[in-house]
């Protein structure tokens, strides 16, 4: 049985959490890969560099929409997609665990999994919602 006295701050803790990493992962392809990096690493994986891009961009600016709690439910279900694509694409190979070389496909596939959780679940506590929306 679902506690509703706290199940909307449970759902909060969850988006802040996974919104504050994506905005982290997204930052690193930016800041420390650099944008040709990113675009690289993409092709390497037989990707289109441009995916590297969108993949980047989708992490900011998607993390920042859960922190805030702004179409958070859309920003989840968006994720899921990217985040099994990354799963299959760049760790499948390197095994079930994170901490194998390379990582393995075990966090991408926790985080496709969280995410798929908020998007049913919706915003949680302390979301701005857009368009006075209730």
């Amino acid at each position: 049985m679902i506690d509703t006295r706290t199940a909307s701050y449970g759902i909060f803790l969850l988006r802040l959490t996974t919104g504050a990493l994506f905005v982290t992962h997204g930052l690193t392809k930016l800041l420390v890969f650099t944008p040709g990096g990113t675009m690289g690493f993409f092709e390497s994986l037989g990707l289109p560099g441009w995916l590297g891009i969108a993949t980047m961009l989708f992490e900011i600016f998607g993390g920042v929409a859960l922190v805030l709690g702004v179409w958070a439910r859309l920003v989840s279900a968006l994720a899921v997609p990217v985040l099994l694509g990354a799963a299959l694409t760049a760790h499948v190979p390197n095994g079930f665990g994170w901490a194998n070389t390379g990582g393995g496909w075990e966090y991408p596939m926790m985080w496709a999994a969280v995410q798929a959780a908020l998007a049913l679940l919706g915003e949680g506590s302390y979301a701005l919602r857009p368009f006075g929306r209730r």
